[in-house]
């Protein structure tokens, strides 16, 4: 296997899971929490606050980004150069999956990049979410769309591209359908052909 896998995925549709999964089976590794680490290691943050600015536009929001890169660099921007040189870096390295973190289109330049999307029924990620992370004062499925909502302002404001649209993606498969296992072996037979 030749190829550095892209994993992006909505909230809870188990795509850290199938992430995981996949870098074992094909013996490469996973990079999701590494990524956060490693940018925090290199921008001086702390880990905590690299990953409340990394996914999503909360922080200072969207207009403090904006503000920020009018009259110089925000702690966002300064998190995304950074956590963009990282990806690019561990790219350049060879075969890996990377889980989340826009590694979609920041390596849309390589071209041994498999781009993944996994989605799931609200049903199907409701239920997973109280299993994975437990209950909360909120109910589930605004869990999922407060998330989802996160991710598709930080991903469609950085890219520039719709979030979760097939077109960016090669492979764009649902969990609620096909299960756990059968997309890592979907993804792995994909990965593993010239």
């Amino acid at each position: 296997m030749n190829k550095i896998i892209t994993i992006s995925r909505e909230f809870g549709s188990g795509g850290r899971s199938i992430g995981q999964a996949l870098a074992d089976k094909l013996n490469v590794k996973c990079y999701d929490s590494l990524i956060i680490a490693e940018t925090a290691k290199e921008s001086g943050f702390t880990v905590d606050y690299v990953e409340s600015q990394s996914e999503d536009t909360q922080g200072s929001g969207i207009f403090g980004w904006l503000a920020g890169n009018y009259y110089g660099d925000s702690n966002t921007h300064q998190i995304w150069n950074i956590q963009y040189d990282v990806i690019r870096d561990i790219a350049s390295k060879g075969p890996c999956v990377i889980v989340g973190r826009c590694a979609d289109y920041i390596l849309h330049d390589f071209d041994n990049v498999l781009r993944v999307f996994i989605h799931a029924s609200d049903e199907f990620r409701e239920k997973r979410i109280v299993e994975e992370y437990g209950e909360t004062d909120e109910d589930p499925l605004s869990r999922l769309k407060e998330k989802d909502k996160k991710r598709k302002a930080y991903y469609e404001f950085i890219t520039g591209e719709e979030w979760g649209n097939a077109k960016n993606f090669d492979l764009a498969l649902d969990t609620s359908t096909l299960g756990i296992d059968t997309c890592v072996d979907i993804i792995a037979s994909v990965a593993n052909k010239d």
